[in-house]
């Protein structure tokens, strides 16, 4: 059974537990941001992918990355460091990434294969409402009626979801 965790990997988990650890302190100084993605390449390339509740500015992105940075020795291991914030066109992958787009129009496909434009009404811990006009055929008559609709659609149930960018 010898040789199955050889010091280079060993090495490697150390420094990728070290990260995280470092990672989750800068995140537990500014409480509004949260973690979008994390990764370490074998290259010891870091990238890390924040998000806010009132939005991630560059002074935020400075501060995390400072005090991962500041705090791994390149002697012992060397590595290059990315932290940035989620991009304007990147899905939604986190409940609060819905919580604080209410109001806000998105894009969504669902697990059945609808896709759905509205405007998201609430977010929850289990469920996003979604919110949109149609038109319709009159119930009686000929012509088109413009009815309110909305759909309950659980986290579990969504494929993506993308904030819509209007101008």
């Amino acid at each position: 059974m010898r040789g199955l965790l050889s010091p280079h990997f060993i090495s490697k988990f150390m420094f990728e537990e070290k990260v995280k650890q470092l990672l989750e302190e800068a995140l537990q100084e500014n409480e509004q941001l949260f973690l979008i993605d994390f990764s370490i390449d074998t290259a010891n390339k870091i990238v890390v992918t924040l998000d806010g509740d009132k939005g991630v500015s560059l002074q935020d992105c400075i501060a995390v990355s400072r005090h991962i940075e500041h705090n791994l020795d390149r002697e012992e291991e060397d590595f290059a460091l990315e932290v940035a914030s989620a991009g304007v066109s990147a899905p939604l992958q986190h409940k609060r990434q819905y919580k604080k787009n209410i109001n806000r129009k998105l894009k969504v496909k669902t697990a059945d294969g609808q896709k759905i434009e509205g405007t998201l009404a609430t977010a929850d811990d289990d469920n996003i409402k979604i919110e949109w006009k149609a038109r319709e055929p009159k119930p009686v008559g000929k012509g088109k009626v413009t009815v309110q609709k909305e759909l309950e659609i659980a986290y579990e149930d969504i494929v993506e979801a993308k904030v819509m960018i209007t101008f």
